[in-house]
């Protein structure tokens, strides 16, 4: 059960005084840092201010304290903005609350059934593609604010938000924008001066100082939200079999896209600080954490790459420093959360334009253009394009399955089958090649044989004037029962013509498929030979028989 283990009991066994101030001191930067994420994100998905807070408070402290990541930052992310928006759309805050239960149950059923090593089948041209589709999706999605646009209806999909913003952007506010533009140099240029307090609470404090001192014509929080400073309260979501139907996808959705963002986040970690996540019990954290912060009133979450870098960069070595950005937060919750009703609404698109451009990856995606092979930019491009067009579920199912098809293509482009070329066609007297009886055929298979290449396996329709046949397998990794067939198929042809079929050097798993099949007994044990040599001593001796 150590392999189950959360991180935090392992941190404790060498703890100290002095990592303890560490992980307090990183804890508060982290916290201060995320209080404008995690309202900017609520605000993006759909939900009210303080439902980020619950995420990040509830969410954040239990995917720390149970994770398998020693500085992992759990909280509401970007990549989960337009999923959460379109399922509160569809379904409402009771749908959104169900599906993610659901997603944190199948999360720990992903961690108990040691499912956390499967990220590395996801193609990284695909998590390129739908992390920069994402990006634009939540930049078309903050147009409206960044604007100060009067929408005339209120749009769910990412090209009804564009095209209502193109319809109405004749009602531009101006003062908005001065205000959005403020936050955006404030972000970009604060950083490069003062790089110990986090950019974006500066250009909340800024933007709605201005907007209240001058009593500009701003919208801000306050305008269109009620602000509440309660504790999260736990209420379970009414449980149906229709509401459960509905929601199904979006919760599967929902721990798929959980499961690969904390776990790239957590391989992240791994490699600024020199260590290695338990990534089964990184997949039950979160599967924990996020089924809490749905009955506590929160929205889905997830390893957040950026606040976790700014964990490792200020000191926090252990679970300890996440918990304590946990307290934090609800800190604020309960003694300051009435201020956020004065934050401009342009000071959080600008935020989350900033969000957006540091999560797009778009020096990745110009050097993957640039130098990855025209199959791979084509799943890129097609996984970048179905995310802002459709959604996420889509994207990933045709990138996926894209990105399927031409690996079985490459494999079926490597594997060939070739008959040997002869000394006494080639003239070659000088040993380079292996003598073989006039009465002998030799096959050479190479790479593996499946589906996609079962048509390369030669037909022998005509009298060859042969009656032995070796099949060298020696370049066979695997095999599966379509080429299987094409193999009995090849068998028949040759025993109706009197060709008597040898097999050398047969690795262990297509062996296993001969046996399986009865294709081993079929041929004959003795007719699999362990290699070429003795093969051909073999075929010698039918020949003489």
């Amino acid at each position: 059960m150590r392999e189950l283990t959360p991180q935090l009991v392992h941190s404790l066994k060498h703890y100290s005084k002095e990592s303890l101030v560490k992980d307090i001191v990183a804890g508060v930067i982290v916290a201060i840092i995320a209080l404008p994420l995690s309202i900017a994100l609520a605000l993006a998905s759909g939900v009210s201010p303080e439902q980020g807070l619950y995420t990040a408070i509830v969410a954040g402290f239990l995917i720390s304290a149970l994770g398998g990541s020693k500085v992992q930052i759990a909280g509401p992310t970007a990549a989960f903005a337009t999923i959460v928006a379109g399922i509160v759309a569809r379904s409402g805050l009771e749908g959104l609350a169900v599906a993610t239960i659901l997603a944190g149950g199948i999360l720990i059923l992903m961690g108990l059934l040691r499912m956390g090593g499967l990220i590395k089948f996801i193609p990284y041209t695909i998590t390129t593609g739908f992390t920069a589709g994402i990006a634009v999706t939540i930049v078309i999605g903050q147009l409206k604010d960044f604007f100060g646009l009067t929408f005339t209806h209120s749009p769910v999909e990412t090209m009804e938000k564009l095209e209502e913003v193109v319809c109405t952007f004749h009602s531009v506010n101006l003062t908005a924008v001065g205000i959005g533009c403020l936050a955006l140099a404030i972000l970009i240029l604060w950083p490069m001066v003062f790089k110990k307090i986090p950019a974006s609470l500066i250009a909340v404090i800024v933007t709605a100082g201005a907007v209240r001192f001058f009593d500009l014509p701003v919208n801000t929080i306050g305008d269109l939200y009620t602000i509440s400073s309660d504790l999260p309260q736990f209420a379970l979501p009414a449980f149906s079999y229709e509401t459960v139907a509905a929601v199904l996808p979006d919760a599967f959705t929902i721990a798929i896209l959980a499961a690969i963002e904390s776990l790239l986040s957590a391989v992240v970690a791994d490699e600024m600080i020199g260590a290695r996540h338990n990534s089964n019990m990184e997949l039950i954290a979160q599967g924990a954490g996020n089924a809490a912060s749905a009955l506590f009133g929160g929205i889905p979450a997830t390893g957040a790459i950026a606040r976790t870098a700014a964990n490792i960069k200020n000191g926090g070595s252990s679970p300890v420093a996440g918990m304590v950005h946990a307290v934090v937060l609800l800190l604020v919750l309960v003694l300051l959360m009435p201020y956020a009703a004065l934050i401009p609404m342009p000071c959080i698109a600008a935020i989350l334009f900033q969000v957006a451009y540091n999560m797009s990856g778009w020096r990745t995606v110009a050097g993957e253009v640039k130098h990855a092979p025209k199959s791979d930019i084509a799943v890129l491009v097609v996984t970048f394009l179905l995310t802002v067009i459709f959604d996420l579920v889509v994207a990933i199912a045709v990138g996926l399955g894209l990105a399927c098809l031409l690996f079985m293509k490459r494999m079926a482009d490597v594997s060939e089958v070739k008959e040997w070329e002869y000394v006494e066609d080639t003239g070659d007297n000088q040993g380079r090649m292996k003598p073989v009886p006039p009465h002998v055929m030799v096959y050479e298979f190479t790479g593996p044989l499946f589906f996609g290449a079962a048509d390369k396996i030669p037909h022998i329709e005509r009298n060859t004037g042969k009656r032995v046949l070796i099949l060298r397998m020696r370049a066979v990794p695997a095999i599966d029962i379509t080429a299987m067939n094409g193999l009995q198929r090849l068998y028949s042809e040759c025993r109706s013509k009197d060709i008597q079929v040898l097999f050398s050097h047969v690795d262990k798993q297509p062996m296993a498929v001969f046996c399986k099949s009865g294709m081993f007994d079929l041929v004959g044990g003795e007719n699999f030979l362990p290699n070429i040599d003795m093969a051909l001593e073999r075929a010698e001796e039918l020949g003489d028989g």
